[in-house]
């Protein structure tokens, strides 16, 4: 009886990973090839007042960042990288 507890929570663990895999932000569908270059992209975010500390594509095809805004806060941003919209915004107070 045992061993089933531990096979169901096992496999429960699995597949709750599995769907936060897919739960990843997804950005775009357009080829990289259409997409705003990686240093325009980084000039476009620091004239919108965020300071850059990582800058990265996620497999979800977005440029996130992690930084700081203008109130020096921490951010994390997910930025489509056709049009260089928001998609995900988190902010720490």
């Amino acid at each position: 009886m045992q061993a089933r507890t531990v096979k169901i929570a096992m496999t429960t663990l699995l597949l709750t990973g599995s769907a936060a895999a897919l739960a990843e932000t997804q950005c775009t569908d357009t080829a990289s090839d259409e997409w705003i270059s990686q240093a325009d992209m980084k000039e476009r975010i620091r004239e919108m007042g965020y300071e850059i500390k990582e800058f990265k594509v996620t497999d979800g095809n977005c440029y996130e960042i992690y930084g700081w805004d203008e109130q020096k806060r921490r951010v994390e941003i997910y930025f489509n990288p056709v049009d260089a919209s928001i998609v995900k915004q988190e902010v720490e107070d």
